[in-house]
C-alpha cells in the first residue's frame, strides 16, 4: 500500500494545479512585417481612407480557448479590445513607412459609384470572417488548431473599381504544453501571413 502513497499524491497535485486554473488571458494582436510591397503604393496611391472594420464572427467576445486535461477552460480576448480595433491599429501602424498615407473615414458604401467622389486614391473596408485559436489537451499534448479568414474590400479611383479578396489561413499542431503565450505567438503570425499576402497582392 505504501508505494501507492507517493503516485496517489502526486497525482492529486496535478489535478488540484489544474483545477486552479483557467479564467481569461488577453492576447496583444500585433502585426509586423518587414516584408517589401513595392507594388503597394503603384496600386493603392499614396493616400489611402480606411472606414471601420467590421468583426462578423459568431462570437466577437473571445478569440480562442484551451481545454486543460483536468481543471477549467481558459479563455483568450483581444488587447487592445475589441478585435478589429487591434487589427485596424497595427494596419494602420504599418502603412506610413511605405509611402501611404492614411485617413480615417466614418462609413463607405462600398459602391464602386461612391469612387468618383473619394478625396483619396483608395479606400479600404476590412470584415473579419474568422479569427479563433483552439487547444484540447491530452495525456499526449495538446492539439491546437489556429484559423482566420478575413475580406478586403478595396475602391481604387483611378480604376473605378472595388476589389474583393478572401485571405483564409488554417494551421493545426500538437504541442507538449500549450500557453497563452503560444496563442499569442500563433494568432499574430497568422494574422501577418494573411495581411503580408494582402499587402503583396492587394488586387
Amino acid at each position: 500500500m505504501k508505494s501507492l502513497k507517493w503516485p496517489g499524491i502526486f497525482f492529486l497535485s496535478f489535478l488540484l494545479l489544474h483545477c486552479a486554473s483557467g479564467g481569461t488571458r488577453h492576447l496583444a494582436i500585433r502585426y509586423q512585417t518587414t516584408n517589401p510591397f513595392p507594388a503597394l503604393q503603384q496600386k493603392i496611391g499614396t493616400n489611402l481612407a480606411v472606414a471601420p472594420f467590421k468583426d462578423q464572427r459568431h462570437d466577437t467576445l473571445y478569440l480562442g480557448l484551451h481545454e486543460p486535461f483536468a481543471g477549467s477552460y481558459t479563455y483568450f480576448k483581444s488587447d487592445p479590445s475589441p478585435l478589429e480595433k487591434a487589427i485596424r491599429d497595427s494596419l494602420l501602424r504599418v502603412l506610413p513607412p511605405y509611402g501611404v498615407k492614411v485617413v480615417s473615414v466614418p462609413s463607405w458604401d462600398g459602391s464602386p459609384e461612391s469612387l468618383t467622389s473619394l478625396e483619396t486614391d483608395s479606400i479600404l473596408f476590412i470584415e473579419i470572417k474568422k479569427f479563433w485559436i483552439e487547444g484540447h489537451a491530452s495525456l499526449t499534448g495538446t492539439k491546437v488548431q489556429s484559423s482566420a479568414r478575413i475580406a478586403f474590400h478595396l475602391g481604387v479611383k483611378k480604376e473605378g473599381k472595388v476589389f474583393t479578396r478572401n485571405v483564409e489561413l488554417e494551421r493545426e499542431m500538437t504541442l507538449a504544453r500549450f500557453t497563452a503565450e503560444n496563442a499569442e505567438e500563433m494568432m499574430n503570425q497568422v494574422l501577418s501571413d494573411i495581411l503580408d499576402s494582402y499587402l503583396s497582392n492587394p488586387y
